[in-house]
């Protein structure tokens, strides 16, 4: 149940203020990281926090529409599960330190499992648009950073997303809300809301329950109905005037966060990436250690970059998304 779980406790935060603050300090992390090495490198070279916040979408995107092409079809809360992952993830790390093109994936596998969806390990791969030797290589770097994945979710594993809650909704509009001739009219542009939500931090920001409520009234006030008196009579909030006070601020804060969102333009994304691609050319060579199954030791560290020259897996693997 939510109410009891490790999402509510640990991942669910007051406000956006506090999420923007712990990404620059996984920013600064990662600036201090590498000048503790001794060596000079000038402040342009790295990453700014807004600058990650485009690739973190722009590989968010990459996520969600890797999933959507998914053979066999992945189940909605999958994908949700996987998103979250990455976005819990950037929460605490900086993308300069461990690059996303093989986060991404690796948040998609593990769902995969936890969600239990059944796709071995070759099936996974096998969605890449690359050679089978390169679909091996992938899958290798995959299973390297799974562990490293687990450790950095606090092994926080179970997603409640907000599709179940949005089909409660509903269900119950159907039995307890004769007002409303036909709630399915509202499936569509609810679900859409859902979609959009996904790629925002409405998820670290309120309950799914939250979430699905503010995506069915949305959607039903986009076809001009006014579904107060749900709340009010069916939900039992006439009287708690309180309760309903805080549920109508949450569901503002949704509704803020998913209006606002932006995919962020293809030339600003060029240019990041190359930023991105420079850093991670420049340190993969350096002394810092990258975690390996929670080891720190020199000897169980993998010291080689991420991609090295003989085996270059790049966002062009990923174009036939």
């Amino acid at each position: 149940m939510y109410h009891n779980s490790s999402q509510k406790k640990y991942w669910i935060f007051d406000n956006e203020a506090s999420l923007e603050r712990q990404r620059f300090e996984a920013n600064q992390k990662f600036r201090s990281k590498i000048m503790a090495s001794g060596k000079p490198y000038s402040d342009s070279l790295f990453l700014d926090p807004r600058e990650e916040m485009v690739l973190f979408r722009h590989y968010e995107k990459r996520l969600l529409d890797f999933c959507a092409i998914f053979k066999p079809a992945m189940p909605k809360s999958v994908v949700g599960t996987a998103a979250m992952y990455f976005r819990r993830f950037y929460l605490n790390n900086s993308l300069m330190e461990y690059h996303p093109r093989i986060i991404m994936l690796t948040c998609t596998y593990l769902a995969c499992k936890v969600d239990e969806f059944n796709v071995s390990s070759t099936q996974f791969v096998g969605n890449l648009q690359d050679t089978p030797a390169g679909q091996e290589k992938v899958l290798e770097q995959i299973l390297e950073f799974e562990l490293l994945l687990i450790q950095q979710l606090n092994f926080h594993l179970v997603v409640h997303t907000p599709y179940r809650p949005m089909e409660g909704f509903l269900i119950d509009l159907k039995t307890r809300y004769p007002m409303l001739e036909n709630p399915e009219v509202l499936r569509k542009s609810a679900d859409d809301f859902l979609n959009l939500a996904t790629m925002t931090d409405a998820g670290l920001l309120a309950s799914p329950s939250q979430i699905a409520l503010t995506a069915v009234l949305s959607s039903a006030s986009r076809a001009g109905l006014n579904m107060e008196s749900y709340l009010a009579d069916c939900m039992g909030l006439k009287e708690d005037k309180e309760t309903m006070s805080k549920l109508m601020e949450t569901m503002r804060r949704v509704k803020h966060v998913t209006k606002k969102y932006e995919l962020p333009k293809l030339e600003e994304v060029c240019v990041c990436k190359q930023k991105l691609e420079r850093i991670h050319a420049e340190f993969s060579s350096t002394n810092l250690k990258r975690k390996r199954g929670g080891y720190e030791e020199e000897h169980d560290v993998i010291k080689k970059p991420l991609v090295t020259e003989e085996e270059v897996w790049t966002d062009e693997d990923l174009d036939a998304l």
